[in-house]
């Protein structure tokens, strides 16, 4: 039995053109909705991942608690669940996927909560790297449907030296003999496992492989740690679910449409709501320096880092409880207030 359930979105135009005959987001949902639908919680999925891989933060004593709050996971677009390169029928696909954008994410998680739930206010979005791009589009694009965000690890606009990461990867990923004529015409496995060990590079801090880090986490050495956690990770995923995301990430900008007309600063200043923005002293993707900037701009925000040696991944540290407890600390601090 599926442990999701999936929305039906019906015809859908996306941002940059393209109309889906059809589209759905999958989601799956936790807790119980107040009478007065006062205690959503939304919580958009990273790169890669689907539900399952981020709800060990929800529960009693957790980062997200669905004791007092109903937490909606909602599955991005390109991830493999919610409408993507991989269930897509033909004419898409054969090297015609379309290109998703968070703008397309954040209006079918607006339809969502509120065709589904009958929910038009939040009182707090919650996002881990691409998922809190997905929580700051939120802030500037609905400004009076958001109390709160908690985005963590992230950008509002991505950097360039974030894309040439992402140049990277996706040169990793196509340069795989199955990749012909813009599609991957069979299994890339020689390209994900590359992939995988690209990424764990990025991912991870310098201290955190020389502390060995993996060795306190259950690894018996670096290649195992980079065969099950990195290779066993990336090869559940589809190729062009992979890349579909990459260029999701790589658009992404809080002020790159009809509303803010490429204007950072202005879609940055129209985030009222309370926001806590926590970067990872360590991070490589999204440096202390880059949220530092993008903070000063925003009218209602703290900057509360995470010091922290396991870089990007502080963000998600489902094995690091010294990380976990410094984002609790700062969600509750946000629902307090």
């Amino acid at each position: 039995m599926a442990d999701h359930e999936a929305f039906d979105l019906g015809p859908l135009t996306l941002q940059r053109g393209l109309t889906l005959p059809k589209a759905h987001i999958v989601y799956k949902t936790y807790g119980t909705l107040a009478p007065d639908k006062s205690n959503v919680i939304l919580y958009p999925t990273s790169y890669g991942a689907h539900h399952t891989d981020i709800d060990w933060l929800i529960g009693r004593e957790r980062v997200l608690d669905s004791e007092r709050y109903f937490i909606v996971i909602a599955n991005q677009f390109g991830n493999g669940l919610s409408t993507s390169p991989s269930n897509l029928a033909e004419p898409f696909g054969l090297g015609r996927n379309p290109l998703f954008t968070h703008w397309d994410n954040v209006h079918a998680q607006e339809r969502l909560l509120r065709e589904k739930f009958g929910v038009t206010r939040l009182a707090l979005v919650y996002g881990w790297s691409m998922g809190g791009q997905q929580a700051l589009h939120w802030g500037a694009l609905f400004p009076d449907r958001v109390a709160r965000i908690c985005a963590v690890c992230t950008s509002a606009r991505t950097s360039p030296h974030n894309k040439v990461f992402l140049e990277g990867i996706r040169a990793t990923l196509t340069a795989d003999a199955a990749w012909r004529d813009g599609c991957f015409v069979e299994r890339p496995v020689r390209a994900l496992r590359a992939f995988a060990r690209v990424y764990a590079g990025w991912a991870m801090s310098q201290a955190f492989y020389r502390e060995r880090l993996w060795e306190r986490v259950g690894f018996a050495s670096l290649e195992d740690y980079l065969v099950r956690a990195w290779e066993g990770n990336f090869l559940r995923r589809n190729g062009e679910d992979l890349l579909s995301m990459i260029d999701t990430w790589y658009q992404s900008d809080i002020s790159d449409n009809t509303v803010y007309n490429g204007d950072l600063a202005r879609a940055l200043g129209a985030i009222t709501a309370r926001a806590i923005i926590m970067p990872s002293t360590t991070d490589l993707y999204f440096t202390l320096a880059d949220s530092e900037a993008e903070t000063r701009l925003m009218p209602n925000a703290e900057l509360r880092p995470i010091s922290s040696i396991w870089g990007h991944r502080a963000g998600n540290p489902l094995q690091c409880p010294e990380d976990e407890a410094t984002i609790r600390a700062a969600v509750q601090t946000l629902l307090a207030s």
